[in-house]
């Protein structure tokens, strides 16, 4: 069993903040790189954060630098992204995805493994 599960989406205004969990279910996240991705309406999915197995960070979206941040909790086998300063262009449904084997984190979205259904983050005032 291979299943990621989002959690933590939902209205919010904007500047105001939001923290996401992808929690694993069947596997241990410790040795896989976790990515964050998004998709906005009508729009391709686009990756945002990634961390890999090592703790190191990579960053596929410019926008949101200096906003989101991307960590782990190996122990609650857990992958959190916070989101902060958030803004109408950030609504989408968020996803986590899985790359085994994660020393390092994926170049593109089609690298990825598994994947959650989506958690939905709606910014408006």
């Amino acid at each position: 069993q291979l299943q990621l599960v989002e959690s933590g989406g939902g209205l919010v205004q904007p500047g105001g903040s939001l923290r996401l969990s992808c929690t694993a279910s069947g596997f241990t996240l410790d040795y896989y790189a976790i990515g964050w991705f998004r998709q906005a309406p009508g729009k391709e999915r686009e990756g945002v954060l990634c961390i890999n197995s090592g703790g190191g960070i990579k960053t596929y979206a410019d926008s949101v630098k200096g906003r989101f941040t991307i960590s782990r909790d190996n122990a609650k086998n857990t992958v959190y992204l916070q989101m902060n300063s958030l803004k109408p262009e950030d609504t989408a449904v968020y996803y986590c995805a899985a790359r085994n084997l994660g020393i390092w984190c994926p170049g593109r979205v089609a690298d990825f493994g598994s994947w959650g259904q989506g958690t939905q983050v709606t910014v408006s005032s």
